[in-house]
């Protein structure tokens, strides 16, 4: 459904058919079709027509290593774009949920990151994602800003799809060591979205599924949950080059949000549902 041809006055999701946006219920779906956050004309002339009393936005560019070749496209989507729709936000009172990300942060603490550490990203994503913090922050006060990291879902060719392709090619598979966060499911992540929305509680959560692994542990887990037996061997993030560095250790700790009684599972459980959705029994 388009923003033009929906009531006003609900909830409206800004890229509503990612991996995270299609699993929100919402009278207002947007995609890039209506919203380009890197066009700010088309962000005030779709809100004005639909008027929703909340926004949840997230979409984004999270192409990382794009990023790090495109600085000024990141910045002006992940950046400047949620800055322009908190704007709006304020101007005609309405709410404004910000998705954002680990890659915040620069994954030296060793420790889980609590809401209030001092931000600190290595890359040009992060950069990117924090400026939309602080565009969001500076802008309305009716905000949340919520972090979290390595989301998996239907609709997105996340790092379990990828690991099931690479089984399906390779004899061996590599997985990085000491690169470690949260994997979070979009079905779990987003109802716990939206009863935070209904709180109130307005600020900067964390919200991820429990419990943390390294990308190795991640694509082992992944394969015995589709009952593939393939060697995977240990490497480290020194010897994985790529454009951009990602944070080494970047979990998040979810304490504002355990406060109100809102979790997720942890990370396992909904890692073997969402693979045995993908994998015939």
């Amino acid at each position: 459904m388009s923003g033009e041809a929906s009531e006003p006055g609900g909830i409206a999701v800004i890229g509503a058919s990612g991996q995270l946006g299609r699993q929100i219920p919402a009278a207002i779906r947007l995609d890039r079709a209506e919203i380009d956050l890197a066009q700010p004309d088309t962000i005030e002339r779709t809100l004005d027509v639909t008027q929703p009393a909340g926004v949840v936005l997230a979409a984004a560019y999270t192409d990382v290593d794009g990023c790090e070749t495109n600085r000024e496209h990141a910045l002006a989507v992940n950046g400047q774009g949620p800055r322009l729709v908190a704007r709006w936000c304020a101007r005609n009172d309405a709410w404004l949920l910000y998705i954002s990300s680990n890659c915040v942060f620069d994954g030296c603490a060793g420790e889980p990151y609590p809401e209030d550490a001092a931000p600190n990203p290595i890359s040009v994503y992060g950069a990117s994602k924090l400026a939309g913090e602080i565009g969001v922050r500076e802008e309305t006060d009716r905000h949340f800003v919520i972090r979290t990291s390595w989301l998996f879902g239907p609709g997105g060719n996340n790092f379990a799809i990828k690991a099931l392709s690479w089984a399906r090619t390779q004899a061996v598979l590599h997985g990085v060591e000491d690169e470690i966060a949260a994997p979070t499911y979009s079905l779990d992540l987003a109802p716990v979205l939206l009863r935070l929305a209904a709180t109130g509680r307005y600020g900067t959560y964390h919200l991820t599924n429990a419990g943390c692994c390294s990308r190795l542990e991640y694509i082992r887990a992944t394969l015995r949950a589709a009952g593939i037996d393939k060697p995977v061997q240990a490497m480290r993030l020194a010897d994985f080059e790529r454009p951009s560095r990602p944070p080494a250790y970047s979990v998040l700790a979810n304490n504002r949000a355990q406060q109100l009684g809102l979790a997720l599972r942890p990370w396992q459980d909904a890692l073997r549902d969402y693979v045995s959705s993908l994998v015939p029994a």
